[in-house]
């Protein structure tokens, strides 16, 4: 039996989930970025304390969180509440990649032919992005990439590539590849306690002390005008 903390800062909406042996047991959702910080503690209390269970944070056999890539600052929070847990209570760590969560989830909904392209808003015309196979197998790495009219060509002029997530508008509007399918789909706390609970089975844990977020790029913050 492996009861899993899931943890998942990297975007705008945030969640922890409890999960037994992959089952999600229950989830707290948060709709606010800039709150991530105040809020997942108390989340995360309520969670092991619900009613129609019990559980002590040493319970778990292992903390799973969201590493990136995504928000700078809640990839930071999401992280530091990881380690700092597994730390107290000496459990595992499993540091998950949002793309290829991403890419879970939509997996179960194109054919086998296809390829999956998650893609993540960053600013201007870049998104973070890699290229599936249906296997989840990298054929792209994760990476941040400055869209153009020829991104992804070489794959689309041989078989249909399915995007999805927060950075396509980017993207559908300059593509002209009959080959590009678009799709509004995301995953959910359930899809991301099946991930860890795999990554679980197969005794894939990261370094506590070394273990960072996947940035993919540096942090950019604009400058102040002066008064």
């Amino acid at each position: 039996m492996a009861l899993i903390l899931n943890i998942d800062t990297a975007t705008t909406l945030g969640s922890v989930s409890l999960a037994m042996d992959g089952k999600l047991l229950g989830e707290r959702v948060n709709g606010q970025s800039m709150d991530h910080a105040t809020w997942i503690h108390v989340a995360i209390a309520e969670l092991l304390n619900e009613k129609n269970r019990s559980y002590n944070i040493e319970d778990l056999n292992a903390v799973a969180v969201v590493a990136g890539p995504g928000s700078y600052t809640g990839l930071r929070v999401g992280m530091a509440t990881a380690k700092g847990l597994c730390y107290a209570v000496n459990s595992r760590l499993i540091a998950l990649n949002t793309l290829k969560i991403m890419a879970y989830a939509t997996n179960k909904e194109i054919y086998p032919s296809q390829l999956l392209c998650p893609m993540l808003d960053a600013r201007r015309m870049e998104v973070f992005t890699a290229l599936y196979d249906t296997a989840l197998n990298e054929l792209i790495a994760p990476c941040a990439m400055i869209l153009d009219e020829d991104s992804f060509s070489a794959w689309l002029n041989k078989t249909e590539v399915v995007f999805f997530g927060s950075g396509i508008n980017k993207w559908s509007a300059m593509a002209r590849s009959n080959n590009a399918i678009f799709r509004d789909s995301f995953y959910t706390p359930a899809d991301l306690a099946s991930v860890s609970y795999k990554a679980y089975t197969v005794n894939d844990f990261a370094d506590i002390a070394y273990t960072e977020p996947i940035y993919l790029k540096e942090f950019y913050a604009p400058r102040k005008l002066s008064g």
